[in-house]
Parts: structure tokens; sequence; C-alpha cells
């Protein structure tokens, strides 16, 4: 009894440890949702969004989303999984340039952060987070609903919302996000979705293009790794460990319909299209051996009392 006993209790202990997952579905789509928590989630870091985390996405037997990092640890700024989104202004954080050492700033998503020197913001640091806000979740069948509320005496505020939709039958994901600010400071930044794209765990490489609606221009010479082609990012040949192809694209107009881009792979004949419904700020493109990730962003500025809206969709599809 004594023995089965502790047994029951080291189950229940290592089921607490687990972070929070749900799972959503249709016809064509099955995703795994890591949930935000603050004591067990799976993403404890600073510098992402906490809602929207997508460990797993299958749509026709292939996976879209899933690890692609070396190392794990919660607190990492970067250990984290799918279409996830962070907000910076520039090269810094909403509140960061006026806060003083010991002072707070905003990280939207996440709440709000100490500033712990005098130095520039660095946003693959990990702050202590002294106001987390809260958190409501709401789950459905077909999509799940975050909301991330904060009020914080420094005059920032503001009701976040994101909701992970599947549309009926399509093997369709929207993002649809509501930022209102309920504060008294203006909520000014950019917002973007790094993409942690590992489809199919395929190495980075010739099997892999990524397709825009312009004629694409790179800020940098990717060498023998990479290039553009016309409209197209390609490979030259496969990343090895501990390479990066790294550059900021170029060649966008001024509306959203060149928020329009597409991953294929070749070799096993997995593809996404990935649309916005605002106009493109700047995209950085970044990939290393395990993952490859374009990262289209765009500007919002909400006054107190205000609100705006953006939406993300993503089609998933095979070649023939």
């Amino acid at each position: 009894m004594t023995r089965t006993i502790a047994a029951a209790l080291l189950l229940a202990c290592a089921a607490a440890a687990q972070p929070p997952t749900a799972e959503i579905s249709n016809r064509s789509l099955k995703l795994k949702l890591v949930l935000p928590d603050r004591d067990r989630g799976y993403y404890r870091g600073t510098r992402f969004d906490w809602s929207g985390q997508v460990s797993s996405l299958t749509y026709q037997g292939h996976q879209y989303f899933g690890v692609w990092f070396p190392k794990y640890d919660p607190l990492l700024h970067d250990a984290i999984q799918g279409p996830v989104e962070e907000f910076v202004k520039g090269e810094t954080s909403i509140g960061y340039d006026e806060a003083q050492p010991g002072d707070t700033f905003l990280r939207l998503g996440v709440g709000m952060v100490r500033r712990i020197d005098a130095g520039p913001f660095q946003r693959f640091s990990t702050y202590p987070i002294v106001n987390h806000g809260t958190w409501t979740l709401r789950p459905y069948a077909d999509r799940y609903e975050f909301v991330h509320e904060l009020k914080d005496s420094s005059g920032y505020g503001y009701r976040y919302e994101k909701t992970l939709r599947l549309d009926g039958a399509k093997p369709r994901l929207t993002i649809d996000h509501v930022l209102r600010n309920t504060g008294r400071k203006a909520l000014e930044t950019s917002q973007y979705n790094h993409n942690f794209f590992t489809i199919d765990g395929q190495p980075t490489g010739p099997d892999f293009q990524v397709i825009f609606p312009f004629a694409v221009k790179s800020a940098r010479d990717l060498g023998d790794k990479a290039a553009v082609e016309g409209n197209r990012l390609i490979y030259k040949r496969e990343l090895e460990t501990g390479e990066s192809a790294f550059t900021e694209l170029s060649g966008f107009g001024a509306t959203a319909k060149d928020f329009d881009l597409r991953i294929e792979n070749t070799k096993t004949k997995a593809g996404v299209r990935i649309r916005g419904d605002r106009p493109i700020e700047k995209i950085v493109y970044w990939s290393i051996r395990t993952t490859l990730c374009p990262e289209p962003y765009i500007a919002l500025r909400v006054p107190p009392g205000g609100v705006t809206k953006w939406r993300l969709t993503y089609d998933f599809y095979t070649l023939p």
C-alpha cells in the first residue's frame, strides 16, 4: 500500500511538473499548443510573446513545427517552437529608454520586466518579470483563445487577445490579434512572427525555397550558402551545424498585397503560404541547419484608449 501511494504521488508530481498543453484540430490539420504559465510554462523567457506556441502541426503526414534548438532551458530567449511573435521598437523595447536601472519596462505578451543596468536593451537576454499581468485561456475544438491583460503603475496597460483558429475543414490556420491600450501611455512598436519552421525534419538546403510576390533583394551577400534569384530565396548547399544564412530582404511595396510568401520543400513536397493583412515594415530572414525563418515585421501604434487588429493566415499544401 505504501509503495502504491508513493508511486501515485510520484506520478502526480511528474504530471504537475509537465508544461501545460492543448490540442486543436479539424479534418485537415492537427496542432499541439504549449500554453503560457508563469510556473510550469515550456517557455518563460522575456523575448517572445508567451501565447500561440505550436510544438506540432501536421498535415497529410507532414510535420511543420518542432524542436530546432540543441539546448533547452525555459528561461532561454529562443527555446520556443512554432509561429511565435515578438514586439520590438527598433533596437529597444517599449519603455526601456526612459527606465532607469531598477525601473521596469514593457514586454508585450510577457509583462513588465526590470531593467538591470545602464546598457542598451538586449533582446536575447531574459529580464526579471515584475508584473506578469493575468492570462485567460479559452479552449475550443477548432480554436484557442489567449487573453493577456496588464495594469501597471508605470502608466502602461493593455488587453491583448490572440486567437489561433482553424478554418472549417480547410488546411488553414489563422492567427487573429486584437490589442487594446488600457493605459495612459501610447503603445508604439513593431511586431513580427519568427516562424520557426522545421518542415519534415529536413536540413536547410537546396530542397527548400522561399517564394515572394516581388523581386527580392538581399542586404548582404550570402556567399556559397544561399542566394536570391528573381522572386525566390534559394540554397546552394546544405547548412552545416553552426552555420547560418542571415540577411534583411527588400523589394516589397507599401501595401499588404506583398505580405504573401511561400516556403516549399521539393523533396518531401510540403509547402506553406503565409499572408498578412498589414503592409510589411521590413523582412529579416534567418536560418540554420534545423530551421528556416522568414520574419516579416509590421508597425503598430495604439494611443491610450485605442485598439488595433491584425491577422496572419497560414495555408498548408503539398506539391504535385
